[in-house]
């Protein structure tokens, strides 16, 4: 289904620094975006401040409304290597208005074509879904 969403034209520019961990963004573990007030754009929403861990990103997220995120998540592996993989998160959650959970859903794939380097795609509809070590940890040591 076509929305007719597009991203702003500095979401790659920036993704591509963050996923490089470049200049401003050397540090930073996640970006969140979201539609802008027309509903036509998908925009950068947050840029998490250096050091701030995946708890910190998950208490951006807004109660009632959706987001998209790129987050860089640290974690050990089963032999005890400390690594990170880049995750494309969809948040949907189930309080959001009809309409903008369907608009979220429908234009994600625009923004995932943008950030090039991202092979891991999660969806979250509610705070349970975004539990690191029950949720998000499994999915992402699936990748390793």
């Amino acid at each position: 289904m076509s929305t007719g969403v597009t991203c702003a034209p500095d979401i790659a520019e920036t993704f591509e620094s963050f996923k490089l961990q470049k200049a401003e963004y050397k540090g930073v573990t996640f970006i969140t975006y979201k539609m802008n007030d027309s509903n036509s754009e998908i925009v950068i929403d947050k840029v998490g401040e250096i050091g701030q861990k995946f708890d910190d990103f998950v208490a951006c997220l807004p109660e009632n409304d959706c987001r998209y995120a790129a987050v860089d998540i640290h974690f050990s592996t089963n032999d005890g290597r400390d690594t990170s993989k880049l995750v494309f998160i969809t948040w949907i959650p189930d309080t959001a208005r009809i309409k903008a959970k369907m608009l979220y859903a429908a234009s994600k794939k625009v923004l995932h074509s943008e950030l090039t380097g991202i092979g891991i795609m999660i969806n979250c509809n509610d705070y349970s879904d975004l539990d690191f070590e029950s949720c998000i940890k499994p999915e992402v040591m699936k990748f390793v």
